[in-house]
């Protein structure tokens, strides 16, 4: 598997058939891993086909397998990012790290994506985990860290 990312909050490798690997870890991983798989079934059930779709979960362990949405996108206009968070609401999430880390390309669906629902909140129910949740969580360190 290749390594894409190995922070204090996730491992993230892309296995050899393409497939995403996500095990989370670090401050919060449960209740991470809980409101990734539930705002990805929301969006799937909405018809959203920008965003991952979930393979595999395994609760106990805080590891999902998806499909892969492309390659991570290294340049994008401030006003396309905004359109690429603003679909997504129209979906009915909001995306609480709306930063173009968070946002693949796609040559196959040819266009852009939106990736890491760890903070994200589903509009309808209000359901969703923010950083500023987790933040008050962890005694108001938790926002610099998720920058790290």
């Amino acid at each position: 598997m290749q390594e894409i990312k190995d922070t204090q909050r996730a491992e993230v490798r892309i296995g050899f058939d393409g497939r995403v690997h996500k095990k989370y870890k670090g401050q919060l991983s449960k209740e991470r891993y809980e409101n990734e798989v539930r705002v990805l079934k929301y969006l799937e059930e909405k018809g959203c086909d920008f965003v991952p779709k979930i393979l595999e979960e395994y609760p106990d362990e805080l590891y999902i397998v998806t499909t892969n949405c492309g390659h991570i996108v290294h340049k994008i206009s401030p006003e396309k990012e905004k359109a690429v968070f603003d679909a997504l609401e129209a979906y009915g999430v909001r995306h609480d790290d709306a930063f173009m880390r968070n946002i693949t390309y796609s040559p196959h669906l040819g266009r852009f994506c939106v990736i890491d629902f760890e903070f994200a909140v589903i509009l309808e129910s209000g359901e969703g985990l923010t950083i500023k949740d987790a933040e008050e969580a962890r005694g108001g360190d938790y926002e610099r860290k998720v920058q790290d």
